[in-house]
């Protein structure tokens, strides 16, 4: 009988406690409140904030496993770090299975949410904005997860980030769906992650729409095995506003998709026009590296079902007004810079303009001359299947 009791009292201790809802209400020092909350959940917790404008004065923190931050929506909690003392994120999170549901983040002075580390976590009905319109002094990610193994953006709108609205890098098994980024300098930005399913969501009035990249010493490198599909991606018409130095610097204005240095992406099934450079890019990375692993071409890339409207109009390449005006008005709404094996590169359906630069060489050595890229598309892979409870949290 003493033995029985003894394994019922390690059991009950074993037992995790019953989950509980902390609510958060407007008034008071709501930096204090958010904090403490965040602070006190525990695993399975609801850290519930109300409807209500809060003015925080430095960014929050979250580092407990199996929590809920849920607002009452995207345009009634917000959280406005107009009053942001030090830099940082509005609000980082490195814990394993978060769910960020139904609020806002408005003018953090760093990153808006950034989780790193931060497996299996959930961006659902998330808004991140900069009030004041596109700005080099904005922070540089709005939705920001990195190194991590599943990500789920679901319905995020952001607005106004100095590098991408929406960021996922370092990471895998990826879903970004149902989202609109406009007005940031890349709306969607997939960068040395693997397994990523870009679809269904609108990237408009950005510099460039969707970025798949794949960068040079990185703790994590070889990027690949990306879909970008069904996506509306229009009217990326804003002047690149990132600040000097910033890789996305480089993005021309007027970009729909570009692929650099990565492997297996696919491009399908998507609406793409009104890009004054490109409807879709696919080129090498061109700056010098020492990375013996990293390959700086692309490859395995394929583009393909996708309609194309007006694009090549006013190409952001030296010389594009020339090669433009050459050719009767616009280039092909597919450039491409000339490097990495043609065979190992397929559009369907548009033209192709290469540059015909060889690795290495800047766009001042360009030879343009069109170029025939279409060959039988390979078997796309396929979709991103994520834990059914991730799937559930964003129900």
């Amino acid at each position: 009988m003493r033995q029985l009791a003894a394994t019922a009292v390690l059991l009950a201790l074993a037992a995790p406690a019953a989950a509980r809802t902390i609510d958060v209400a407007p008034g008071g020092d709501a930096q204090e409140a958010i904090q403490q909350a965040l602070l006190d959940a525990k695993p399975g917790d609801v850290v519930a904030i109300a409807a209500g404008r809060y003015a925080l004065t430095d960014g929050l923190s979250l580092d407990v496993p199996g929590v809920t931050v849920r607002g009452a929506g995207m345009d009634k909690t917000i959280l406005s770090f107009k009053g942001q003392q030090g830099a940082g994120e509005g609000l980082l999170v490195t814990s394993d299975d978060v769910v960020l549901r139904g609020f806002a983040v408005e003018d953090s002075r760093g990153d808006g949410i950034k989780s790193k580390g931060a497996d299996r976590i959930v961006y659902k009905d998330i808004r991140v904005e900069w009030t004041g319109g596109p700005k080099e002094t904005n922070g540089a990610y709005g939705v920001y997860p990195v190194e991590s193994r599943g990500v789920l953006v679901d319905g995020a709108i952001v607005r106004g980030a100095s590098d991408a609205g929406i960021y996922v890098g370092q990471s895998e098994n990826i879903i970004v769906r149902n989202s609109i980024v406009e007005f940031n300098v890349a709306g969607i930005e997939i960068e040395n992650s693997r397994h990523a399913d870009v679809v269904n969501n609108v990237a408009e009035h950005n510099t460039g729409g969707v970025l798949v990249f794949d960068l040079p010493n990185l703790p994590r490198g070889n990027g690949g095995d990306v879909r970008v599909y069904q996506n509306a991606i229009s009217e990326n018409d804003t002047a690149n506003f990132a600040p000097k130095g910033n890789i996305v610097a480089q993005v021309p204005k007027g970009t729909g998709v570009l692929v650099m240095a990565n492997d297996g992406v696919f491009v399908t099934g998507n609406a793409l026009a009104q890009h004054a450079t490109a409807n879709v890019m696919i080129i090498s990375y061109r700056n010098a590296f020492q990375d013996a692993k990293y390959n700086p071409l692309p490859r395995n890339v394929v583009v393909a079902q996708n309609a194309h409207g007006a694009a090549g109009f006013a190409p952001g390449v030296p010389g594009g007004a020339q090669l433009a005006t050459a050719m009767g008005g616009s280039i092909p709404p597919v450039l491409w810079d000339g490097t990495g094996d043609a065979a190992l590169l397929t559009v369907t359906d548009a033209k192709v303009l290469s540059l015909g630069l060889k690795a290495g060489e800047t766009p001042a050595n360009a030879r343009p001359a069109p170029a025939d890229l279409n060959r039988a598309v390979a078997a796309i892979r396929g979709p991103v299947v994520l834990p059914a409870a991730m799937e559930a949290a964003a129900k």
